[in-house]
């Protein structure tokens, strides 16, 4: 008992001066990069990653996907990357099936990413756009907006299809 008391404080302390010492590097830093990092922090996206579930945003009869594998990437998938996904939702009488497997485009990601000229791009949702294994769209339209990034990751048929250009 007197042990297992004793090594409570123990730790507590140590949790205690890790604090203490982190916070006497923190003091270091200016006021306005410890706000900006508290910011980056909070806000903090992740990849398209296995078991993230995201929309379909076309008319392939599909809803609602899971990622099952990120293609060409050990971390994760972003915009313009095809992933292997499994159907969660579907519309009855559509062209993919619930629990099929199935490819896709991603076209929206929560995570920003940086252009070229400096500006970065950042979606609300994560989406997807069902392709078959050549990379042709399943379906014949794509609703929402599609960043041209796509262009340079050869989904030009996606673009084409598409309803706006971000």
């Amino acid at each position: 008992m007197a042990a297992s008391f004793a090594s409570k404080w123990f730790l507590a302390g140590r949790s205690l001066l890790g604090a203490l010492r982190n916070n006497s590097l923190g003091l270091l830093r200016t006021s306005q990069e410890m706000t900006c990092s508290d910011f980056l922090s909070q806000q903090q996206r992740t990849f398209i990653q296995m078991r993230t579930n995201l929309k379909v945003v076309d008319n392939s009869g599909a809803k609602r996907v899971m990622c099952i594998q990120a293609l060409k990437g050990k971390k994760g998938a972003r915009l313009g990357d095809t992933i292997i996904a499994s159907v969660k939702e579907a519309q009855p009488g559509g062209k993919v099936k619930k629990g099929s497997v199935v490819y896709g485009v991603v076209v929206r990601a929560a995570m920003q990413r940086g252009r070229c000229d400096g500006s970065e791009v950042k979606f609300d949702d994560n989406a997807v756009v069902l392709v078959n294994k050549q990379g042709e769209p399943i379906g014949t339209r794509v609703f929402g907006p599609v960043p041209h990034e796509l262009r340079k990751k050869k989904h030009v048929k996606i673009l084409s299809l598409a309803e706006h250009i971000a």
